[in-house]
């Protein structure tokens, strides 16, 4: 793989321009060091609201990719069920590749992406922006040094209001085949701090509903799972997107033989809690605020450090914050938990 020099600019396209794609074209253009080349999706230009993008623009990946334009690296930005497709495309096409989360639908469709990236020589970058959050880093940090000692218990709670103005008919947002889950669309970024920290789990047991979106989504909307992490210790997931007008918190408690923690917030942004045996809790940046979709929030609007690290990777200067094989366990352990809940589903 040829490494970019210094002055050079990464050439990136972007396949998807709806809230996240346009989030991802805008930190691109924010970027020095980055240049936007193109947009692509399967809706007409004018419904799209990427006016201020005067770049070319593609109804499909194909002519994007046939295109004689100079790209290096394109960003997946369609819905989760299209993930595998077009990232194996770009791939194809001797493209990096940046994939929303989740990488995909399935381990082993995600294990071809890997296998492409591995047989054509290119970069696979997730993203999982909220390791940015300066609670994350704070917190990473603390695991790392065994501050807190022997982990006992991981609590991590998502709270989240998604409503008919989320869920619009026709759309894909709600649908198996291409939004895959409440876990894969709204908090696999949780799932993935959990993973990052503590390491895989065992044991997973769980209870589901849907609550209040029968009429709205093939799946369900709530769910408390229970599980071992294989490191030590165990845990629980607490989740709903069935919360009343606007989401209530996003947040990790941690129990170990030193200390107590609490990441709270709406988007995991606060450390609410902190008392560990000897330590002070320095001073944190401030977090950036979540991404605002007019409508409803997501998590925290960290993508400038996404494109930094994919731009700064192409050109020697650091590594690939989430790498395709944590992309690849995100997904398998979320597709282990839904496989507890389609048994319960079934009896």
């Amino acid at each position: 793989m040829e490494q970019k020099n210094n002055t050079e600019k990464i050439k990136f396209a972007v396949v998807g321009c709806g809230h996240i794609g346009k989030r991802h074209a805008e930190m691109i253009c924010r970027n020095e060091e980055a240049e936007l080349m193109a947009l692509c999706d399967i809706k007409p230009k004018e419904e799209l609201g990427i006016e201020q993008f005067h770049v070319p623009f593609f109804n499909n990946i194909d002519d994007l990719l046939a295109s004689e334009l100079n790209i290096d690296v394109v960003n997946v930005c369609t819905p989760n069920g299209m993930h595998v497709e077009h990232s194996i495309k770009a791939l194809d096409a001797l493209k990096h590749v940046v994939c929303e989360k989740p990488m995909g639908l399935t381990k082993a469709s995600v294990e071809k992406v890997i296998y492409k990236s591995l047989q054509v020589s290119r970069q696979l970058f997730l993203v999982m922006q909220n390791r940015y959050s300066p609670p994350s880093l704070w917190i990473k940090e603390v695991i790392d040094k065994k501050y807190l000692g022997d982990i006992f218990h991981v609590q991590l709670n998502c709270y989240w209001n998604r409503d008919e103005s989320y869920y619009k008919k026709g759309g894909w947002k709600g649908t198996k085949d291409l939004d895959g889950g409440t876990l894969f669309t709204q908090f696999s970024h949780f799932i993935d701090i959990m993973f990052w920290l503590f390491g895989d789990i065992t044991d997973i047991q769980g209870i589901f509903a849907d609550n209040n979106h029968k009429h709205l989504t093939d799946f369900e909307d709530s769910g408390i799972v229970s599980f071992r992490f294989l490191n030590g210790g165990f845990g629980c997931i607490n989740y709903s997107t069935s919360v009343w007008n606007t989401n209530l918190e996003s947040s990790i408690t941690i129990i170990g033989s030193k200390g107590s923690i609490k990441i709270g917030g709406q988007y995991m942004n606060e450390v609410e809690y902190c008392h560990i045996e000897n330590y002070t809790l320095p001073k944190l940046d401030p977090a950036n605020p979540a991404n605002d979709y007019g409508t409803y929030k997501g998590s925290a609007a960290n993508h400038h450090y996404v494109i930094e690290n994919v731009v700064d990777t192409l050109k020697g200067k650091t590594t690939i914050t989430t790498n395709a094989l944590e992309g690849l366990k995100i997904v398998e352990i979320i597709e282990r938990i839904y496989a507890v809940r389609d048994k319960k589903f079934k009896k």
